[in-house]
């Protein structure tokens, strides 16, 4: 890459990593708000527990159709788009005097934005870095500021709720906005858009029913098992269809959402198995620590904000070491150590935090987890990124946060629904929620352990 590219390159990465960090933040921040919301708009934690998932899950059922969508409008158009609309939505959400009207701005709005303008931003980097030190070092910034944004989200979110209310936290995210804005004017797109280009609706329906049935019927999980069954099913039953519809698409010679050869790379599909425990296990452990030192402990947003300071500083140090431990470690040792520094500290977490009182004790689990988030989240998505040449990078940009999203969801989901249902339990529904997770770790290490050893080189061009 020539000099002056690259520094043109690292420079226009800047307002990318904000825009992954404001979107994560998002997805987190609200965990600490869960009381003052509740109170304020008259619901329930229940309530606040579906909109967070919601965001989450309107963000991933659309992540791939919008990632087409990159090819036929254009990468920065789509992007400049989805900053306009989750802009809109924050603003919506600061002024909500309803939970209805909370979901419309907070879950529909920004959701829609972020599944735009968030497979620009891998796209961008994909293309305009090409060995594995620089495009370690653009997806460290990137995924770095985004395991911050989820990690910072209580901190930031609490110290804004305590000190003004929650409701500044959304126009804290629409001056966000407004700066991304203004720091992408210099951006240009390297591919030109293709408006002749088809988009396979039927396709992008099929995906998003299946995606979006399979996280509601998570969410029905303890309370109407026959319901939860029957979404599980018809979840299964549309991508399944959605699966044999882009084959049969593909076979006819006509354009279809995703190719079915994405599935074919064994490397890609392992490393999107671990982004998605990966996004599981943050947004997981992160909501149910925040429930349970609010609803149980009685902790303010800000003391509860303050506690996820050690998981920020851990994925902070982690991820902006991406670049420096790309080249002295296989991208799979990283994303293996990181699994195993999160489960012990998930396991930790168990041990420590119910049997004292301290709000120290919660310090060294967090910040295990925050490391070791931190320290596969780069390895993971070059991974993935890396293994197919540039004419895919809209569609496995799309299809690498659609799955790292619906983990995300499945987060919320599995752990929260397990608190919510048993929140006056206290210790146990607590450790229970905690023990899922973990659990569900286990799986994404076992998919890190297969990795080849190789992973995470560019793949040959065409």
């Amino acid at each position: 890459m020539p000099a002056a590219r690259s520094h043109a390159a690292r420079r226009l990465v800047l307002p990318l990593a904000l825009a992954q960090f404001i979107c994560s933040f998002a997805g987190s921040n609200m965990n600490v708000m869960i009381s003052d919301i509740s109170s304020d708009l008259n619901t329930t934690v229940q309530g606040v527990q579906i909109t967070i998932t919601l965001f989450l899950l309107i963000m991933a059922v659309l992540m791939i159709p919008c990632s087409k969508l990159t090819d036929r409008w254009g990468r920065k158009r789509c992007f400049m788009l989805g900053l306009s609309l989750y802009g809109v939505g924050a603003l919506l959400s600061a002024v909500a005097p309803g939970l209805p009207v909370l979901i419309l701005g907070n879950s529909v709005l920004e959701g829609v934005g972020t599944a735009l303008l968030i497979p620009p931003v891998y796209i961008l980097a994909t293309i305009w870095f090409h060995d594995l030190p620089s495009r370690a070092w653009a997806f460290g910034a990137i995924s770095g500021m985004g395991g911050v944004g989820s990690a910072a989200g209580p901190l930031i979110g609490g110290v804004i709720t305590t000190g003004i209310s929650w409701r500044a936290a959304f126009i804290f995210q629409a001056a966000v906005i407004v700066a991304i804005i203004l720091l992408s004017r210099g951006m240009a797109d390297p591919l030109p858009a293709d408006p002749d280009r088809p988009f396979d609706l039927t396709g992008a329906v099929l995906s998003a029913v299946g995606m979006f049935c399979i996280v509601l019927g998570v969410l029905y999980a303890g309370t109407e098992n026959l319901l939860m069954l029957l979404l599980l099913a018809l979840g299964a039953a549309f991508l399944a269809g959605f699966f044999l519809f882009i084959r049969a698409r593909e076979r006819a010679g006509k354009d279809a959402l995703l190719s079915t050869s994405l599935f074919r790379n064994r490397t890609c599909n392992l490393a999107l198995v671990t982004q998605n425990v990966q996004w599981l296990m943050l947004m997981g452990t992160s909501f149910v620590v925040s429930v349970f030192l609010q609803e149980v402990k009685g902790y303010s947003a800000i003391r509860t904000g303050a506690i996820f300071t050690a998981a920020t500083v851990g994925v902070l140090i982690s991820s902006f070491g991406a670049q420096r431990f790309a080249k002295r470690r296989k991208q799979r040792t990283l994303v293996v150590g990181g699994f195993v520094l999160v489960i012990g500290g998930i396991f930790l977490l168990l041990g420590l935090a119910p049997i004292t009182k301290s709000i120290w004790s919660f310090f060294p689990s967090l910040f295990l987890i925050g490391f070791g988030t931190g320290l596969m989240l780069t390895p993971s998505v070059n991974i993935v990124q890396s293994s197919f040449p540039e004419s895919q990078q809209g569609q496995i940009s799309g299809l690498s946060r659609s799955v790292s999203n619906l983990g995300s969801s499945f987060g919320t989901a599995i752990a929260g629904t397990i608190l919510v249902s048993v929140v006056a339990a206290g210790n146990r529904s607590y450790a229970l929620a905690l023990a899922s997770v973990a659990i569900i770790g286990l799986i994404g290490l076992g998919a890190a352990l297969m990795l080849p050893s190789d992973a995470g080189k560019a793949a040959p061009a065409e």
